[in-house]
């Protein structure tokens, strides 16, 4: 099951809408962007790895790739899957990297606004904080698992990180305020903490577009006090950074303010998008470095 062409529509739309495959784990139901899923296919036999993360299945083949099986029963604390022959493999890109969610049964495609997402509360999120959002249907609610952080906690190196060896060149930048817009509780401290080692130590944090444009909004008749630049996430609750990107670019008192998506979901399919809606730029995560340099490029005088 290909899923390339399910995102034709969104990315003319410019709605504040998404597509979601929901699948089942145990008795859970749950929910993953389409845009994240490059092909949903059945089981195929997994090579058991040494020593391996106690989420991981192994790997399998897949044409000519190898890609690592993540095990999401595992992952959430449900038992095993008690019909297998149901079960699937969603193949999925991120950061970067390709991963095989092993789930228990795939459903059907919803479209659905951002605006039916909500945020879990702290006594709603459980699974060890990997929910990021609770999806409201018509009969029954879903939800939305935080899959960085679910790869991140197997693969700590895919996270938003200075790599090895690479250094951001020091330059006051304590002079400059951010707007950092990201639903992900990790991935925002990582990304927080990162680019204070750079020197961008004047933040503005919010956890999804909703509160940050209602900040941005509250600017409108002092546009001074507004940041020098906004680095959005693009799937969050409530308002995709799509849509925060529009609302910004087409408003005359805020337009100015350079927009930098920042996110897992910057494909080539999906960078037209990106311009479509006003952004300055758009960077993958997790190109930290790169990310520093253009920030400079916009708002640092040489």
């Amino acid at each position: 099951m290909a899923l390339t062409n399910q995102t034709d529509i969104l990315l003319e739309s410019g709605t504040n809408e998404l597509e979601i495959v929901m699948f089942n784990v145990g008795s859970g139901m749950f929910g993953i962007n389409v845009l994240k899923v490059r092909e949903i296919i059945q089981p195929v036999e997994v090579t058991e790895t040494p020593n391996r993360h106690e989420h991981l299945e192994g790997v399998v083949r897949l044409r000519e790739e190898v890609i690592p099986v993540v095990d999401l029963a595992k992952v959430l604390g449900y038992p095993p899957s008690e019909d297998p022959y149901n079960d699937k493999f969603i193949i999925s890109e991120l950061n970067q990297m390709k991963v095989a969610f092993h789930v228990h049964a795939v459903s059907r495609i919803h479209r659905i606004s951002w605006e039916q997402i909500e945020k879990p509360g702290e006594l709603s999120q459980g699974h060890d904080a990997n929910t990021i959002g609770i999806v409201k249907m018509e009969e029954n609610i879903s939800l939305l698992l935080d899959y960085e952080k679910i790869v991140m906690d197997i693969a700590p190196e895919s996270g938003v990180s200075l790599p090895k060896g690479k250094s951001i060149q020091y330059k006051d930048r304590t002079q400059k305020q951010l707007m950092i817009v990201e639903d992900s509780p990790i991935l925002r401290q990582m990304l927080e903490d990162v680019l204070e080692q750079a020197g961008y130590v004047n933040s503005y944090v919010y956890e999804d577009g909703r509160e940050a444009w209602d900040f941005i909004e509250s600017k409108e008749e002092d546009p001074s006090t507004l940041p020098d630049l906004i680095i959005t996430d693009l799937e969050m609750p409530r308002m995709d950074g799509h849509h925060l990107t529009s609302k910004v670019k087409n408003h005359p008192a805020f337009k100015q303010v350079p927009v930098v998506i920042f996110s897992s979901l910057i494909t080539e399919d999906l960078y037209h998008k990106g311009e479509k809606v006003g952004a300055d730029a758009q960077i993958s995560k997790p190109e930290i470095v790169n990310l520093v340099d253009r920030i400079d490029s916009m708002i640092l005088s040489e």
